[in-house]
This record gives structure tokens, sequence and C-alpha cells, in this order.
């Protein structure tokens, strides 16, 4: 029944609290053609102000709500509203849309708030009849019809004058009445109030009842009270007598006190002078503690240092005995050597370099890698006519070297252990680190 999709703004709004004077619908027809279109026309009064969503609708007589409408249009905005003045406006309603039926139907204007601010009069959706066409006859009809149109225009205009009067007499009743029902929201404020005040009043008083109840009983109160004030006050002279006893007591006891006192601080200094000498005896005892670890310390280093030495005695006895076979085989290579002294072709150092093989030391129990210095021993005999070689690199060195360089020579293979004095070959770079490491273990 709708021409567009949106449906226009309603209320529940009952009849008593619309605006009917605030749009007047003019030149609405008894009834209208059906098949045809339907033209509106209404005016916009200075009491409204259109808006958007304003609509009017066709409702059939007897309609409660705005709900009730049969079909609507949305009412145009007006190009140039002046203030205090009055806009005709009109709408055009398609056939399509219009009722079929011959009930009563009519105009209204409602706001975008679903409240109806204006109602034509009814009218019929119907064809025409004989009895609505006017057939004239004589002239002088004509002129009577012609006076009475004359008559009946002043009466329109009285009518539309009255009218006037009668829409401002409306707009005057309907902000009385406003007035009246705000002065009758004020009445039922002031009943709920005095309801609410009388209600109050009532329990105040109950609660005053109740308190002439309770001083009643606080005046027995009072008179045991006064009683009891009697026995007090004796029993307060009574006391008396005993806190004058019990301060002089009392005073006996702060002498007492300060006697105490002179004494715990002179406890608690001579506390303090033994706190201060369990110190020092603490640290003395730390001290000793660590002297005592130290000792005992030095003590493993000497079982250790002993067992060194008894180890060192054996590898002494055994490189004695080698030095002894050694000696020996040393006689047969000079034996060996006067023989072939006269085939000499070569430097001394030479011949003795390819007749002299190394004798292998006899390795010494307990080392890695034999002894290293058994070779300078070796020479440092009576006699020493031979070779002296590197036991690592199997470098041949004259008999003319010293000693300590032979063993700087050696000793620069050699990595030694810091902590146990253990020696690695170099080339055990790896043996030596898990050796240190291990140390760190422990």
């Amino acid at each position: 029944m709708d021409e567009t999709s949106d449906e226009p703004p309603t209320s529940a709004v009952l009849l008593d609290n619309c605006h009917f004077s605030q749009v007047v619908f003019n030149n609405v027809e008894k009834f209208y053609v059906p098949g045809g279109d339907v033209t509106c026309y209404y005016t916009l009064t200075q009491n409204i102000s259109p808006r958007g969503k304003d609509w009017v609708g066709i409702f059939r007589v007897g309609w409660k709500t705005t709900r009730e409408y049969y079909t609507f249009m949305w009412a145009p905005l007006p190009s140039a509203v002046r203030s205090g003045t009055a806009v005709q406006q009109q709408i055009q309603f398609k056939a399509y849309y219009l009722p079929k039926d011959d009930e009563y139907y009519q105009f209204c204007y409602v706001d975008q708030d679903g409240v109806v601010r204006g109602a034509s009069v009814p009218f019929q959706f119907r064809a025409e009849t004989e009895d609505d066409i006017l057939v004239v006859t004589t002239q002088g009809e004509v002129e009577e019809i012609e006076l009475q149109n004359k008559n009946l225009h002043k009466e329109n205009e009285e009518l539309k004058a009255s009218c006037a009067s009668l829409q401002k007499q409306n707009v005057d009743l309907q902000e009385e009445l406003s007035k009246t029902q705000e002065l009758q929201n004020s009445l039922e404020s002031l009943r709920s109030n005095t309801e609410k005040l009388e209600l109050e009043l009532n329990s105040l008083k109950k609660e005053n009842e109740h308190l002439k109840e309770q001083d009643d009983c606080r005046e027995a109160e009072l008179h045991q009270l006064k009683e009891q004030i009697q026995n007090v006050t004796s029993d307060k002279e009574c006391l008396e007598t005993k806190l004058k006893t019990a301060l002089d007591h009392m005073d006996q006891l702060q002498s007492q006190v300060l006697n105490y006192e002179r004494e715990v601080e002179y406890l608690s200094r001579t506390d303090r002078e033994k706190t201060e000498q369990l110190e020092s005896l603490k640290e003395e005892n730390r001290q000793l503690r660590m002297t005592i670890t130290q000792q005992q310390q030095n003590h493993d280093l000497m079982k250790e240092l002993e067992e060194q030495k008894r180890l060192f005695q054996i590898l002494q006895a055994k490189k004695n005995e080698a030095d002894e076979e050694n000696q020996k085989l040393r006689e047969e290579n000079d034996g060996l050597l006067r023989h072939l002294s006269q085939a000499r072709e070569v430097s001394s150092f030479s011949v003795v370099s390819q007749a002299q093989a190394p004798i292998p030391a006899p390795e010494v129990e307990g080392l890695l890698f034999g002894n290293p210095y058994c070779g300078a021993h070796l020479g440092a005999g009576p006699g020493d006519a031979s070779i002296r070689k590197c036991p690592m690199c199997d470098e041949v060195f004259p008999e003319d070297i010293e000693t300590s360089q032979y063993e700087a020579h050696v000793q620069s293979h050699l990595l030694e252990c810091p902590l146990c004095s253990e020696t690695f070959e170099k080339s055990n770079k790896q043996v030596f680190d898990d050796h240190i490491f291990c140390h760190g273990l422990e």
C-alpha cells in the first residue's frame, strides 16, 4: 500500500494528545472517483515546524493510533519557510494505492514523532450519482442560486473568520491544557509527596510513642544510676585511699626501677665489651683455623715432597745402574775407536757420528717419556767422547756443548704442569690441556 520501502514513524499516542489545528487541509471533496489520482491540499500554520520524516496518511474514520494508516506519502519540505507565516503544500496520491471500498476516510498530517498535527473532513471513494449533479432550469432559479451563493460565500467568510478565531482559541486552549496538564502533574507529585509525608508523620508518631516508652524506662534507669552513683562515690573514696597507698608504693618502685636501669646499663656495657671480646676471639679463631689449614696443606705438601724424594732416589738408583752399563759400553767403544783411528777420513765429529750409534738410555719407571737428562749425565763422566743426542727430535750435539744448552733444548720440547710439575710433549698439547682441565675439576 506504500509507494516506498520505508515505514513511516508512528506511535501509540491516543487522539486526546494530538494537535489537529497545526495543519489545515483545504479543498477536500466529499467524494473522489475511484481509479483516479487524488491531490491533497493542506496549509502548514506558524505553529508547526516541518521536518524531513513528516508524512500525510489516509486513515479510515474511527482510527485510534497512527499505526492504523491505509496508505501514506512523505510530506515535502517547504522551499522557503518564514517564521510566523502559513505555507501552502500539496501531495498527490496514486490511484493504485487508494482504497477500493466506499468507507469514509480522512487525510492526517503526522510528524516524525508519530503525533497527528492536522486532520481533514471525512470523504468517500465512489462514483458520481444524479443526486450530486445540480440541474438549473430557469433564470430565476439561477439568480436565486447566485444570491444563495453570495450568502453562502459571506457565511463562508464569516465561518473562516470564526474558524481562525476557533483555531486561535484552540491553540490557547491547547496551551492552557498543557499548563493544566503540568499543574495536574504537579498536583499528582504533591499528592504523592503528601502521602509520603503522611507516612513519615505516622512513622514519626509511632517513633514518638516509642520514645515516650523509652523515656519512662530511662527515668527508672536514671533512678538506678543515681543509686549506683552514690555507691560509686563511696567506692571512689575507698579507691582514692588505695590510690594514695599505690602511689607511695609506685614511688618506691620507681626508685627501684632507676636502680635496675643503672644495673641494666652496666650489664649492657659489660655485654658489649664481652661481645667485642667474642668478636675478637672469633677473628683469632678464624685466623687459627686458616693457620691450621695452611699447616695441613703444608703437611700434605711435605708428604708429597717426601714421596717425590723417594721416587727420585729410586730413579737415581736406576740411573746409576744405567750409568755403570753405559760406562762399560763406552770402554768397549773406546777400544774400537783406537783401532779405527788410523782409517779416519772425515772429521772426528763425522767419524764419531757414523761409528757411534746412539745408545738408548734405559727407560726410567714412572716417567711417561723417559729421563730427558740421562744423556747429559752420561757425558759428564771422565773421558766423555760420546755424542749427545736429543731424545725428542734425535738432533746430535757436539761433545763440547754445555750441559745447560743441551737441557734447554730438551726442555723446549716439553710442557710442564704448573700445578703438579708433570711434563708432556708439545706434540701432545691436547693431553696437556685435558690434564690442566682435570686440575680445575678438583
